[in-house]
């Protein structure tokens, strides 16, 4: 990995980069957005609601994860608003919340798929 040679600070650089100050509650609800996003089971859960609006039962199926498991991680992820739910009758369908997550999810898997070396470092 490469790291600077010398041991020098840059203050302008420090300065602009504390211009915009970073709001704790902000930065709290992001990180618990990318643990959601980092968990196998929610992250195929998303992907199968990008594409379609689904009931507990049809997730449970596409994710091989009986109804209780899959209400658990719809839970969770109603509970950062990835994922919003509408009632019909005795069925409640889960879809994306709004454009924001459609647009992260689908700008992370881009970002996946571009060129990367070929080292694995991660």
């Amino acid at each position: 990995m490469d790291t600077c040679q010398e041991n020098t600070i840059h203050p302008e650089a420090i300065k602009k980069a504390q211009e915009v100050p970073l709001n704790p509650e902000h930065f709290e609800i992001l990180i618990k957005l990318f643990k959601a996003l980092a968990e196998p089971t929610r992250a195929k859960i998303l992907w199968y609601l990008l594409q379609s609006e689904l009931c507990v039962c049809d997730l449970g199926y596409l994710i091989g994860m009986s109804k209780s498991a899959t209400s658990h991680q719809l839970a969770y992820l109603f509970k950062l608003n990835l994922v919003k739910k509408r009632k019909e009758g005795r069925v409640v369908y889960y879809s994306i919340a709004d454009d924001h997550v459609r647009i992260l999810y689908n700008n992370a898997l881009e970002h996946a798929g571009e060129g990367r070396n070929d080292n694995n470092d991660l």
